[in-house]
């Protein structure tokens, strides 16, 4: 039973992470040509696409992915709940339950990026490469204030540094 359990949170843990990481990139207005985030929408159109004929999008926000982000999110906290044994729902812990897994599932996506970023950085400094550039284009707004308060020191970026501690942090807070 530990192995089903396994391989089930595994591919509910993989889709969920399919539509947080199109939600972010599109909030952040990632080039959607982009071989990786072309993958992510195609896995991702099957729940997508209905829902977006129902909800618009309401400012920056693509309402559709927003509530699949949720679904998926919710989905996956019930099934966990059922395969351990619940055998009711208490709904105050159901919902932190999916609030928690989706803060650690956007900051563990972050911290994640901030190492491909600073690695990125040694290797293909101008960010030409597809995939880098979609860590780029993620990692820029969350830097760009920590590059105002702590500039880099000659060619020294700390920025990456200090959110990865931050990010790390807030990890640690949330367990």
């Amino acid at each position: 039973m530990e192995a089903v359990r396994y391989i089930v949170d595994t591919l509910l843990w993989l889709l969920s992470l399919a539509f947080v990481l199109r939600l972010l990139l599109q909030l952040v207005r990632a080039d959607f040509r982009d071989p990786m985030a072309d993958a992510i929408v195609r896995v991702t159109n099957w729940l997508v696409l209905p829902l977006r004929r129902l909800l618009p999008p309401i400012g920056k926000v693509d309402s559709a992915t927003l509530v699949a982000v949720i679904a998926v999110a919710a989905l996956h906290t019930a099934v966990l709940f059922a395969l351990i044994g619940y055998g009711w729902i208490d709904w105050p812990l159901f919902l932190r339950a999916t609030v928690v897994s989706l803060a650690d599932m956007v900051l563990k996506i972050y911290l994640f990026a901030m190492i491909i970023y600073a690695l990125s950085s040694f290797m293909s400094p101008g960010g030409s490469v597809p995939g880098v550039r979609l860590v780029v284009r993620l990692c820029e707004p969350v830097l760009r204030p920590v590059r105002r308060l702590i500039p880099p020191i000659g060619q020294i970026d700390f920025s990456v540094l200090w959110v990865s501690i931050a990010i790390s942090a807030m990890l640690l807070v949330l367990r």
